[in-house]
Formats: C-alpha cells, sequence, structure tokens
C-alpha cells in the first residue's frame, strides 16, 4: 500500500499558503541580479546549520558555527559539536548541488545522512537504516524491519505524488512523514530537517537558498516538538502540522523581505548595491546593536583603511550612523534600518 498523507486545506492553511505566495514574488522580484546575494546565501546557510544543530543540542553559538565554516580557529570548541556543524554544512551544500534532481532515490537519502551524522553518532551507523528499536520522547517508531518498506512507499509518493501539491505542503508532509518512520538510529531530526529543505529547493520555491526556515523551529523549540506529537494524537492527521509549517515559512520570508530591505539603500536617487562585506557588517550590527572601529576590521579581517571603505557609502547612504567622539565613537544601524 503507498503512502497517503491525511489532511484538509482549512481557510487558515490557505490565506497563509497565499501570503506566503505573495511574499516569495516580492523577494524574488528585489533579489534579480543583486550582487551580495552570494553573501546572503551564505548567511542563510549558517542560520541553518547554528538552528538545525543547536535543536539537537548543539551548543555553538551563530558566530561560531560561522567561524567553524570560515575555518577560524575555535580552541574551545569541542570536536563532536564542530563536527556536526561541519557535517551539516556538507550537507547543505549536498542538496544545493542537487537541488533540481527529478527522482530521489534510497540511495540518495543514504548519501545525505551518511553526509550529515558521520562520526557523530551515539548509536548505529552513518548512512544505514537502523537495525534497533528507538524511542523519541513518548513516541515508539516503527519496528527496524518496517523500515525499509516504509521508505520505499514515502519515496514513491515523493516522487509521484508532490507535483500536484504547493511546495509548502509537501516539503511539511515530506519533514513530518520521515520523522515519523525515524529510519536512522541517530541523526534523523538534522535529516529530516534537510529532505524538507531539499524539496522547497527542487520544486523551485527557494531558487536563490536563501530561506532559514530552521529559525523557526529554534525559536521555540518546545512548539515544533509538540507540533509533531499533535499529528499522532490527531489520528496521523496532518492538518495542523501544515497549519504550524507554513506559519514557519510566511514568518521566514517576512524576516527574509525584511532583510533585503536593509541591504538595499537608495543614495543619490540611485540603488545602492551592497558588497558582502558590507552585507556581513550590517549584519554583525543588527546583531550586536554597535561596534567600535577596531572591532570591525577585527570581525570582518580587513585593515582599518578597508573598513573605512566599507563604512563610509553605508554611512553616506543613511544606513550606518557614528555616535561618540572620533577616538570614542562606534557605530551603529540607523533608526531607519535597526
Amino acid at each position: 500500500m503507498s503512502y497517503r498523507p491525511k489532511f484538509s486545506i482549512t481557510p487558515v492553511l490557505l490565506t497563509r499558503i497565499e501570503r506566503i505566495a505573495a511574499l516569495r514574488e516580492r523577494i524574488l522580484a528585489a533579489a534579480v541580479d543583486v550582487a551580495w546575494i552570494p553573501a546572503l546565501q551564505m548567511d542563510s546557510r549558517a542560520r541553518n546549520v547554528h538552528s538545525s544543530t543547536a535543536i539537537e543540542g548543539n551548543p555553538l553559538t551563530l558566530e561560531q558555527v560561522r567561524a567553524v565554516e570560515e575555518g577560524r580557529e575555535l580552541p574551545v570548541v569541542a570536536d563532536r559539536a564542530r563536527r556536526e556543524v561541519l557535517n551539516y554544512f556538507a550537507g547543505l551544500r549536498f542538496i544545493e548541488k542537487h537541488a533540481k534532481k527529478k527522482i530521489i532515490g534510497y540511495e540518495d537519502i543514504l548519501a545525505l545522512h551518511r553526509i550529515v551524522a558521520a562520526k557523530v553518532m551515539d548509536q548505529g551507523d552513518a548512512g544505514r537504516y537502523r537495525t534497533i528499536r528507538v524511542r523519541v520522547g513518548p513516541y515508539m517508531p516503527p519496528p527496524p524491519e518496517e523500515v525499509s518498506g516504509l521508505m520505499f512507499e514515502l519515496l514513491e509518493w515523493w516522487n509521484e505524488n508532490t507535483a500536484t501539491l504547493s511546495p509548502v505542503l509537501s516539503s511539511a508532509i515530506i519533514h513530518y512523514r520521515f520523522e515519523a518512520i525515524h529510519p536512522f538510529a541517530d541523526g534523523n531530526g538534522r535529516t529530516g530537517r534537510t529532505l524538507a529543505l531539499w524539496e522547497l529547493y527542487r520544486r523551485g520555491f527557494d531558487t536563490h537558498h536563501i530561506f532559514s526556515v530552521d529559525e523557526f523551529y529554534w525559536a521555540d523549540r518546545p512548539r515544533y516538538y509538540a507540533a509533531l506529537q499533535a499529528v499522532r494524537r490527531q489520528g496521523d492527521d496532518l492538518t495542523s502540522w501544515l497549519e504550524y509549517l507554513a506559519e514557519g515559512l510566511e514568518v521566514t520570508l517576512q524576516h527574509v523581505g525584511t532583510r533585503i530591505q536593509k541591504f538595499t539603500a537608495q543614495s543619490a536617487g540611485q540603488k545602492l548595491t551592497l558588497r558582502p562585506r558590507q552585507e556581513q557588517l550590517l549584519q554583525l550590527l543588527s546583531e550586536r546593536g554597535s561596534l567600535a572601529p577596531r572591532e570591525i576590521w577585527a570581525f570582518l579581517g580587513v585593515s582599518r583603511q578597508g573598513a573605512m571603505d566599507l563604512i563610509k557609502p553605508l554611512v553616506k547612504a543613511g544606513l550606518v550612523v557614528r555616535e561618540g567622539t572620533r577616538k570614542s565613537g562606534r557605530y551603529k544601524l540607523s533608526k531607519l534600518q535597526s
């Protein structure tokens, strides 16, 4: 028997899907030919890695995650925490590389898990379906002898039926069903969230790879787990789960739209296209409130003059303001941008 997800299109869900579609169109229109898209992709990738690994207990901050990706030394970081982060970056690069893959097979799932879970599993083997019973809180996933068949049914549905659904729905269904099967002894949460993102890429929903929906899950982790458990209490009816994930995607797109607005300014009647390091600087100011010049060139890895060359156009455009004296002054986002 093939997999058949059970759900209803409620007014709430339909409204959210419509708002998501409108937000996505505005974002895609704003992102056309923008030179700093690669930097925005890098930032979104780091946010996804931080959020998804943090959900599973990884202690690294977002700034530490960025440092690990850039190869900077963090001597106090445990090897496992570093490995989980590097694995997840590699997993995201894997799905980005195969974003246009039309058919997903079991070998793709195993390959992805092998990347995400390499050398960080407490039990079982990376890239192999589990051979043991596992428990997830109060939930007992199917026995190991059923895993292969259930995954076959999910992949069959994924490859043959999702084209008739909004990618908002299909990615959410894949996310839940994978977690319900829990095909691996460890690393299912990270792999499942990556698969959901892969579906958005495959369906052309996130063509620029700039959405970091895992931040929504991480912002209220108890609610994320409660939403998963609610489906089981409701007899595997996915409606409430779809509403929850649609809300998450809508919030994510709102954040992306705000970031794009912040990273694009008008200067002397012409659009100011930010360089990647300028976008990085604006992001740092957004997160830290204000920075002294010395902190700016230290964070960005540039010379004092290089930092000034980045800052001056932002000040002129009204994106950044300087407060304090020449010696003790600090830079911060203007009220318009903060």
